[in-house]
């Protein structure tokens, strides 16, 4: 048996073994000198300009979009905080819900809020102001809630604005937002290396670098690109198995139908929502009490975003739902094309004990 039962996989996946050979031949032909930097216009630096080139080709064909629509970025972060600062605006607003990278990207940003299930207070019909740049998780990485993206762009371009979509969580397991003017992605919640990630840009007028060097990415974010990150993030889509979201819905409907028979609440249950997050309140029992039972039994899961989630603090995603109290007591459970049943069950081995200790002290 595994030291872990590892159910964080909305922090990050594993790296998945295609993309580990992938990285390692790419870095022994770097090695070798076969290949170089991309701009150089010699022999190894044509090489691996071609090698970039096709990683950008199977990553486009796997999201679907056009190649020269992918700006390759250090992550998801650098991918948002490039669309919300690099394009033109009248104003900002943002989903009371958005990861910390749209929040510190957009820190004026007005707030739209949302309703108790998480999601998006935002129709057709919405006062938005002129020429505004809106962005919206397609999928909370804390809930998993699903929001409408099709009405919530509907509503963005009819004020004349743009709409930026985080699809960090939702990529992989859902189609991207047709409608969507700029989508940021993450390699290593796919199974791809940490630090590389890319933002589709459908139309780029009104819109500058923020990052500016020698050029690369054909001027819209300067920096030798990683190469070794890139070839091993289309490696990882290249693996990824279709099936995948069907077999983690089973796993979802398991874990949660223990768990609310032994007293759970499921955040955002009423809404859509991803296989693969659930958020999970026990009412009575502090997450990080949680928490370290489970860490000490050897299951690894969190209280809700990694970049926040090492202080302990209540989650701001609840909180933002009008869930102060759960905010204080969920844990987020999220699982991967690794996940097995045996981990769902080791999981429920070790939480149920706290369940009824939770009940018998109510």
């Amino acid at each position: 048996m595994s030291r872990y039962a590892y159910l964080d996989w909305a922090a990050t996946a594993p790296l998945h073994p295609a993309a580990r050979a992938a990285m390692q031949d790419a870095a022994a032909r770097l090695e070798a000198g076969d290949w170089a930097n991309p701009s150089s216009v010699h022999g190894p630096g044509r090489a691996a300009r071609q090698a970039l080139n096709g990683a950008r080709e199977r990553i486009a064909a796997f999201f679907r979009v056009d190649p020269d629509a992918i700006i390759f970025t250090s992550g998801g972060t650098e991918a948002l905080a490039l669309a919300l600062k690099g394009a033109d605006a009248t104003a900002r607003l943002v989903g009371a819900t958005e990861h910390a990278a749209v929040l510190e990207a957009a820190p004026d940003a007005r707030r739209i809020p949302v309703d108790a299930d998480g999601r998006l207070c935002l129709s057709a019909g919405a006062n938005l102001p002129g020429g505004a740049l809106v962005a919206v998780q397609q999928a909370n990485n804390e809930t998993g809630v699903i929001q409408d993206m099709d009405a919530i762009a509907d509503a963005v371009h009819a004020a004349g604005g743009r709409l930026v979509a985080d699809c960090v969580q939702s990529a992989g397991k859902m189609r991207l937002p047709s409608g969507a003017d700029f989508m940021a992605v993450s390699a290593h919640k796919l199974g791809g290396p940490a630090g590389v990630g890319a933002l589709v840009v459908r139309c780029k007028e009104s819109f500058h670098a923020i990052q500016r060097g020698g050029g690369q990415e054909q001027g819209w974010r300067g920096g030798t690109e990683n190469l070794v990150g890139i070839i091993g993030f289309a490696a990882a889509l290249d693996a990824f198995d279709p099936a995948f979201p069907a077999r983690a819905a089973a796993l979802q409907a398991r874990l949660e139908a223990a768990a609310t028979a032994a007293g759970a609440c499921v955040n955002g249950a009423a809404a859509p929502r991803l296989p693969t997050i659930s958020s999970l309140h026990l009412p009575g029992l502090a997450a990080s009490t949680q928490l370290m039972a489970l860490d000490m039994a050897g299951v690894a899961v969190s209280q809700g975003a990694a970049c926040s989630s090492g202080t302990l603090k209540p989650s701001a995603t609840l909180e933002a739902m009008g869930q102060a109290e759960a905010a204080r007591e969920s844990l987020r459970i999220s699982i991967g094309w690794s996940t097995t049943e045996a981990d769902i069950e080791r999981f429920l081995k070790a939480w149920l004990p706290l369940a009824a200790r939770s009940r018998h002290a109510a």
